[in-house]
C-alpha cells in the first residue's frame, strides 16, 4: 500500500484521538469532461483543475457523484485520478469517492487501491439494497477498518433510497477513529442539528447541498462539497471563507446572488447542469454519458443568463 499524501501524514489528532479532518471551507465535486465521442476530455479536466486551483478553493472531491463515477471504467478512474494528482501536487488536499453496495467489494477495493496523492476517502451509503441501520453501521465499520486514509460518509438518500439517521452516524464517529466527517446531503436540518450538537470532537459535518450551505455552517459546520462551485468557484469561495470568519451578512448577500443558480443546476439532474454551465462559460463540452443527457434548451439558457451576472 502507497504512503498517502503530504496532508494526511501531517494531521493532527484531536483529544480523543480522532485525526483532524483536511477537509473544511469550500470543495469542489468536480465533473468529469467528456469530448464529443465520449472519451474522456483530459485537456478539459485540466482546465477545470487550474480553474478551481486559481479561484483558491480549499480542497477537491475526486471521482464522486458529480464526476459520473458510474460510468467511468476502473482504467478510466485510475488515469483521472493520477492525472489530478500530477497536476495538483500537494497543493491541496483531494477527498476520492470510493464506494458501493457491497461491503466486500468497496473493501478491496480500497486495499487494492494506489492511495498516493489522495487524502481522504469518501464512501456514500449503499445504494438500492437500502440496508437497516445496523446494516450501515456495520459497512461503515468495515471501511473504516480497511481504509489506510480518513474516511468522509456520505449520506445522500435521495440518490441512495436511504437515509443515515443522526443516531447510526454518530455511533459511528465516535466508535471509528478513521471516520473524520460527514458530506450531509439529506436536506433534513433537524438532523444535522442533532449531528452537530452531539458529534465527538474532531468529527465534522459538511454540507453536501449547495443551498444549505450557509445554514449548515451558521450552526457549526466546516464547509461544503460543492457542485455549483465547479463554475463559480470564485463566488462561492468568497462566499464560504465569509462565513469562516463569521461574517454572516456580508455570505448572505452573495447567497441571495447565487439562489436561482442553486435551483437551476439541479432541475434536470446533476451533473447535467453544471455541465451546462461550464459549457457556456467555455470550460469544458457539454457531453455526458448514457444514461444522463444534457440539459434541455430553455434550461441552458435560463443557466446562460444567470450566469452573465457573475
Amino acid at each position: 500500500m502507497a504512503d498517502s499524501s503530504l496532508f494526511t501524514t501531517n494531521l493532527s489528532c484531536s483529544a480523543n484521538g480522532k485525526p483532524l479532518s483536511p477537509f473544511a471551507g469550500l470543495g469542489i465535486a468536480l465533473v468529469t469532461p467528456f469530448k464529443a465521442d465520449g472519451s474522456v476530455d483530459y485537456e478539459a479536466l485540466t482546465r477545470l483543475v487550474d480553474y478551481q486551483l486559481k479561484a483558491g478553493v480549499d480542497f477537491l472531491c475526486i471521482l464522486g457523484t458529480t464526476a459520473e463515477t458510474p460510468c467511468l471504467s476502473p482504467d478510466e478512474k485510475k488515469c483521472i485520478k493520477e492525472h489530478i494528482v500530477k497536476q495538483v501536487k500537494g497543493r491541496l488536499p483531494l477527498l476520492m469517492g470510493c464506494g458501493g453496495n457491497c461491503t466486500a467489494a468497496v473493501t478491496e477495493e480500497i486495499r487494492k487501491t494506489d492511495w498516493t496523492g489522495i487524502d481522504g476517502i469518501l464512501s456514500v451509503c449503499p445504494m438500492y439494497n437500502k440496508p437497516t441501520q445496523e446494516g450501515l453501521y456495520q459497512h461503515y465499520r468495515a471501511i473504516a477498518e480497511a481504509s489506510p486514509l480518513p474516511v468522509v460518509l456520505y449520506n445522500v438518500p435521495g440518490r441512495t433510497g436511504v437515509n443515515m439517521m443522526a443516531e447510526t452516524t454518530l455511533r459511528l464517529a465516535h466508535d471509528c477513529p478513521r471516520i473524520v466527517a460527514i458530506k450531509e446531503a439529506s436536506g433534513m436540518m433537524d438532523q444535522i442539528k442533532v449531528i452537530l450538537e452531539k458529534k465527538p470532537e474532531g468529527f465534522s459535518v459538511i454540507s453536501g447541498d449547495d443551498s444549505l450551505t450557509l445554514s449548515i455552517m451558521q450552526r457549526g459546520g466546516v464547509g461544503i462539497i460543492s457542485v455549483v462551485g465547479n463554475a463559480i468557484p470564485g463566488e462561492f469561495a468568497r462566499m464560504v471563507h465569509l462565513m469562516q470568519e463569521g461574517r454572516l451578512a456580508e455570505a448572505t448577500i452573495i447567497n441571495d446572488r447565487l439562489y436561482e443558480l442553486y435551483s437551476l443546476m439541479f432541475i434536470e439532474g446533476n451533473p447535467a447542469g453544471v455541465k451546462s454551465a461550464l459549457a457556456t462559460l467555455g470550460l469544458a463540452e457539454n457531453n455526458l454519458r448514457l444514461p444522463l443527457v444534457p440539459v434541455g434548451q430553455r434550461t441552458h439558457q435560463r443557466i446562460a443568463a444567470v450566469l452573465c451576472s457573475f
